[in-house]
């Protein structure tokens, strides 16, 4: 579809460029620009923050941040093929789109922008998950960003926001929930994308927050590994690797021994931290 920015419409960028997605590269591109200014919308208001995009291929969504008024954007671009229609969004917004050859596995974040930050990004399927835990683990907290507004596989984007209970409340639930508010947004149909995937994919917003229970964010992942490894067998068993009497500890705590992993609260996996750094 064509745009009101005055630039080609994506496919006709794409095919100009030769851009056909590199599975190797996790990349689908989204070509309707509704759907791309839905999300910029959804990470909206900008104010005088920078925004982060990982992996903008031929800048489907770059294009809508801009659109929706974001002041300034920093795109971090590992496929060398999608630099030149980069670059042609960057002159037709000067000053305001700044393109960055490189890995984002490899960025190191805090030093990228200076002043308020969010990110907000169509994350390559195959990089989403290693790329959201670091940005809730790695440095100090509150961290540089005040909001992460993210495309996952919904599978993904469930485990993100299940709750205690839900089959799919798990490690990932608990990191991203202790330090973040969760909000899974609306999902996007396989037929949105070129190619298709064969999965539907969801937005999921995460705006950081002190958590109630502070702790030490490696012992908490230490404590969730455990009980989560095994999730089948009641804590009492599965914490065995954590604590040398893990019965005693969890009764000390209020926790029932005979609970399972997934029916314990972000809060109690917290205590549990605590715990097993005050033993270690």
């Amino acid at each position: 579809m064509s745009a009101d920015d005055g630039l080609p419409p994506l496919r006709e960028v794409i095919d100009r460029h030769g851009l056909a997605a590199k599975k190797s590269l996790g990349q689908n591109f989204l070509f309707d620009l509704n759907l791309t200014r839905r999300i910029a919308r959804a990470a909206a208001p900008f104010g005088d923050c920078t925004i982060v995009e990982i992996g903008p291929g031929p800048g489907g969504l770059t294009r809508a941040l801009l659109m929706e008024g974001a002041p300034r954007v920093v795109a971090i671009e590992r496929d060398e093929r999608a630099l030149a229609a980069l670059a042609e969004i960057e002159a037709a917004y000067p000053g305001r789109l700044t393109v960055i050859s490189g890995d984002a596995m490899t960025v190191d974040w805090p030093s990228l922008v200076q002043g308020p930050a969010k990110i907000v990004a169509n994350l390559p399927y195959n990089i989403g998950t290693p790329l959201l835990t670091g940005w809730l683990t790695q440095g100090a907290w509150p961290p540089w960003f005040s909001s992460l507004t993210l495309m996952f596989q919904k599978e993904v984007a469930e485990r993100i926001a299940a709750r205690p209970g839900s089959e799919h409340f798990g490690r990932l639930s608990v990191l991203c929930q202790w330090r973040c508010s969760v909000h899974k947004l609306f999902d996007v149909h396989r037929s949105a994308f070129t190619p298709p995937p064969k999965v539907t994919s969801s937005i999921v917003q995460l705006v950081p927050k002190e958590p109630e229970i502070a702790c030490d964010v490696k012992v908490l992942e230490r404590v969730t590994a455990a009980a989560f490894g095994q999730r089948r067998k009641m804590l009492r068993q599965s914490l065995r690797e954590v604590f040398a009497t893990p019965e005693e500890v969890l009764t000390r705590l209020g926790i029932a021994p005979t609970a399972r992993a997934e029916e314990l609260a972000v809060n109690d996996f917290a205590r549990l931290a605590v715990a097993a750094k005050a033993s270690s």
